[in-house]
């Protein structure tokens, strides 16, 4: 028994690891690696394995570089069931459907530019195809899908319906159990319940996104985001949030609902300004049973999904182009939360060389996109082969991550019990290595960094480099 570490290994995105016992092959999440042009190219390389071989999929949540690859999996072959949370299946729904729309409208302009040979990596009927393999779990159900390999989703608090994974191993006299973490939520965030504890294991995967550094405390954040809004009505201006569709979105609409008297947001148009985001906040809205306390109590004061009667939800891009005949008093909510795709683009194309604007980012932005750019303050960009110069202000706000930081992470990690091998995946190198050191010296454990290709036998916590076979 041994698992191979393939994707999100020298990246944040692209999850994909690879279990094999009893002579099966089982693959926890199928990611689309995402960022640069030559990032996303790496999506179109063979897999390091037959996409028919494999007997199933374990997928942690819906978010795209866990869930994207999965379409051109089973177009390659792939025709075992793939196991997730029930709520993770209907985000699919849409969230695939996007890709595969998105995707259809890149070839299309890169046909239009002198690359006849540009195809998606699917359509959209094969992403549904795909969402039909999915089959349903709750949190806490445990199922043996395959001899001697059984299944177990707790919640991860990062979106809807997000899952760290429990496998339980059996081959021969052995019994192993792993734990991958896929992405966990921060401990205390608004609408989800905090991620759960561990309890005994083996082995533990864990992400490392935010592996070095904290988090804005979220008492702060939100009076950062009012502080924002205050300024920017004075300014005259708009409010750009790129925001991804599931969860941020969705956590947004909420902070504006609690706060909509004191922010005083009754003087602005807010849009939710994204098609995907209004279908999964439907998602969110009719699945009360997965909020924590404080939201279903907030939720069974509404009459209706949206909190607030100057909330507009745009789903035709008519309407998404007349939002930019305004050039004051707009709050946009739009996608991609890395700003490279979707309906923020434009919205950005229009507002960014105007200092009266403000330009809200709120999630982690991978290296390669526009978003990490303007982080890391690009004074110019370039949109639709243009160059814009950068005016509008711009704000970083951690608290409202959908990602733990280091502090979450490591409280998830003690919940373990007994003595785990911990490895160290889903993370850019400086994190991962900075999470190794602080996890050494606060809770004297030595994580491994797996390289792609690495091979760790489950039975004896060996790890073997990639391409060395056992003696």
């Amino acid at each position: 028994m041994e698992i191979e570490f393939y994707g999100a290994t020298r990246r944040v995105t692209g999850s994909c690891h690879v279990l094999r016992a009893n002579g099966f092959t089982v693959l926890l999440d199928c990611g689309l690696v995402q960022g640069s042009r030559d990032d996303e190219a790496l999506n179109r390389e063979p897999f390091p394995f037959d996409p028919a071989s494999i007997d199933a999929v374990v997928l942690s949540h819906g978010h795209i570089d866990h869930s994207g690859r999965l379409p051109h999996l089973v177009n390659l072959g792939f025709r075992g069931k793939i196991h997730t949370h029930h709520a993770t299946i209907e985000l699919c729904r849409i969230l695939l459907k996007d890709s595969a729309m998105l995707a259809g409208h890149d070839a299309l302009y890169r046909q239009r530019h002198g690359e006849p040979d540009a195809e998606p990596l699917y359509t959209v009927e094969e992403a549904m195809r795909c969402v039909r393999q999915m089959q349903g779990l709750t949190y806490g159900e445990r199922l043996e899908f395959l001899p001697g390999i059984a299944v177990t989703l707790f919640d991860a608090g990062h979106i809807l319906g997000s899952a760290f994974v429990k496998l339980e191993i059996t081959e021969g006299e052995i019994t192993r159990t792993l734990f991958f973490s896929g992405d966990l939520g921060q401990y205390d965030s608004p609408i989800l319940n905090d991620p759960e504890a561990i309890g005994n294991a083996d082995v533990v995967l864990v992400e490392s996104t935010y592996g070095d550094r904290l988090h804005k405390d979220f008492d702060s954040t939100v009076a950062e985001i009012g502080e924002i809004i205050a300024t920017s009505c004075r300014d005259c201006g708009n409010i750009l949030f790129p925001a991804f569709s599931i969860g941020r979105s969705q956590e947004l609409l909420y902070l504006f609902g609690e706060h909509f008297e004191e922010w005083e947001l009754d003087k602005w148009q807010v849009f939710l300004d994204s098609p995907m985001a209004i279908e999964a906040s439907r998602i969110y809205w009719h699945h009360e049973e997965l909020w924590d306390e404080d939201a279903r109590l907030f939720r069974r004061g509404l009459r209706r999904m949206t909190p607030f009667s100057n909330l507009h939800l745009t789903g035709r891009v008519e309407e998404s182009i007349k939002i930019n005949d305004m050039k004051e008093g707009a709050i946009i909510i739009a996608g991609s939360g890395m700003c490279n795709g979707g309906r923020i683009i434009h919205h950005l194309k229009h507002n960014i060389e105007r200092p009266e604007c403000h330009i809200i980012i709120s999630g982690f932005q991978a290296a390669g996109t526009l978003g990490r750019e303007l982080v890391e303050g690009r004074k110019e960009v370039w949109m639709h082969k243009r160059k814009y110069r950068v005016r509008a202000k711009l704000h970083t706000i951690g608290g409202l991550s959908a990602h733990g930081d280091r502090a979450d992470l490591l409280r998830w990690l003690k919940s373990r019990e007994g003595s785990p091998q911990v490895m160290i995946v889903h993370g850019e190198a400086e994190a991962k290595e900075s999470f190794k050191w602080f996890l050494h010296n606060e809770i004297s454990i030595d994580p491994l960094i797996p390289q792609p290709g690495d091979r760790l036998d489950l039975a004896t916590n060996e790890l073997r480099p990639a391409g060395k076979e056992s003696q």
